[in-house]
C-alpha cells in the first residue's frame, strides 16, 4: 500500500494515514473486500506506534469506509470505493456544465449550497 507520512506535516499521522487509505479507496486502487494489512504490520512499516494506525482504522470504520471482521482483518467497504468517485464525477460534471453556460464560480457555489439546505 502506498502511504508515506510525512513528519514535519501538520496533520497528524493517523490522519495522514486515515485521508491516504481513503484516497486510495476513492480512486478504485483498493477495491471493496480488500484487506487492510494487519494494525501492528502497517505502524511497522510505517515507523509508527501501533495505537495511531489502530486510530486511523477506527476512525476508517465510524465513517463505514472499513469493516473490521475480527480474525479475518480489516477490509474496504464498498462504501468506500463508490460514493467518493461517484461524488467526484457528479461534481465534474457540474462544473462543465457551469463552465459551458458561462456562470461564474461564486454563482455556481451559491446555486449547489441553496440545493443542499432544500433538501
Amino acid at each position: 500500500m502506498d502511504i508515506t507520512i510525512d513528519p514535519a506535516s501538520a496533520t497528524p499521522p493517523y490522519e495522514q494515514v486515515r485521508l491516504r487509505i481513503a484516497a486510495l479507496a476513492a480512486d478504485g486502487d483498493l477495491a471493496a473486500g480488500t484487506r487492510l494489512p494487519p494494525v501492528r504490520q502497517l505502524a511497522g512499516d510505517l515507523g509508527l506506534a501501533v495505537n495511531t494506525v489502530a486510530r486511523a482504522y477506527r476512525e476508517l470504520e465510524q465513517a463505514g469506509l472499513v469493516q473490521t471482521r475480527g480474525r479475518h482483518g480489516t477490509v474496504i467497504t464498498a462504501k468506500a470505493t463508490n460514493t467518493s468517485g461517484q461524488a467526484a464525477r457528479a461534481a465534474h460534471a457540474y462544473a462543465e456544465r457551469i463552465r459551458a453556460l458561462g456562470i461564474p464560480p461564486e454563482t455556481a457555489l451559491a446555486l449547489v449550497k441553496a440545493a443542499l439546505e432544500d433538501q
